[in-house]
């Protein structure tokens, strides 16, 4: 710390006061982000190299032991079946991401910005998150007599006369995957966009309007951009949560549609350690780079 210099003269006293935060130690910078720092290497860096270790280990039909080969990653890269699921994973992930966008946008649109009241706001977000007071697992499977041959969705589009005889491709089918991903994961797209929407000054609309510009023009200029941290962060959500679901897919599609979370589960009950482990190398490498992608698009930490 400095000293305080006085100097004295007929009409003028000068103090130099300390600067506090010149002087403070830096090694208590390090103690606050210690516990953080602790928590990120005890459960996020450990248990990655633990499971990238484990799928370098020899895989026998039930053990494994740590004898270290690249036998899984060989296997999983050469196989038509594991790839596929691959494939399958990413290409359901993007069309539940970009139907959770087109569905969930305009609920948010109107919840952030047509609802001015607070209260009625909150009211509606909280509607949103009301089927998240059921188990996950009725949920899935209250759509299994939704979407059968003789379910209510095919009774319905009988009786209004769009359809002649059921839809069987509504259930056990990547489109009733779709279908239940999307319905349990929208509102993780609405709140982050509603939240962004509402932060929106509507003196700037109005500023917006009173010079010509047109409703369209507006929401492309003003709205959009402005809400696309939301978009950034329920995609971040949607994503992660989808990439790595298992149970959605094995009940609704009678387990003929395998995610790489569903290879995940059968392998760790067949005892493959390794192979399992080599699977969820894969899903958090395709998570991250997910995740990477979404963030270079919008800066978080500059728009928040």
């Amino acid at each position: 710390m400095t000293d305080i210099n006085v100097s004295h003269s007929d009409d003028l006293k000068t103090v130099t006061v300390p600067n506090l935060k010149k002087d403070r130690p830096k090694k208590e910078h390090y103690f606050l982000i210690a516990p953080g720092v602790l928590w990120m290497v005890l459960f996020l860096v450990i248990p990655l190299a633990m499971m990238v270790y484990v799928s370098f280990w020899t895989q026998t039909t039930f053990a494994v032991n740590p004898t270290l080969t690249t036998k899984s990653w060989i296997t999983f890269f050469s196989s038509e079946t594991y790839m596929d699921a691959l494939f399958r994973t990413g290409r359901l992930w993007l069309t539940v991401l970009v139907l959770t966008f087109v569905i969930g946008y305009p609920v948010a649109l109107f919840v952030g910005q047509l609802v001015r009241s607070e209260t009625l706001r909150t009211i509606l977000l909280v509607t949103c998150v009301i089927p998240f007071w059921t188990s996950f697992l009725i949920r899935v499977l209250a759509w299994r007599p939704m979407l059968g041959k003789e379910g209510a969705v095919n009774i319905i589009l009988q009786k209004v006369g769009l359809i002649s005889t059921p839809i069987e491709v509504l259930l056990f089918t990547e489109v009733s995957v779709v279908i239940g991903l999307v319905q349990i994961y929208v509102v993780f797209m609405v709140g982050p966009i509603a939240f962004m929407l509402s932060r929106i000054d509507h003196s700037l609309l109005e500023a917006a309007r009173d010079l010509g510009a047109s409703t369209w023009t507006i929401f492309r200029k003003i709205i959009f951009p402005l809400s696309l941290p939301g978009v950034a962060v329920g995609a971040i959500f949607v994503s992660v949560m989808v990439l790595g679901e298992f149970a959605t897919p094995a009940a609704l599609s009678g387990r003929k549609v395998n995610l790489l979370g569903n290879i995940i589960v059968t392998q760790v009950g067949s005892l493959k350690w390794a192979f399992a482990a080599v699977v969820g190398v894969v899903l958090t490498l395709v998570m991250a780079l997910v995740i990477t992608a979404l963030l270079r698009i919008v800066n978080l930490r500059k728009e928040l």
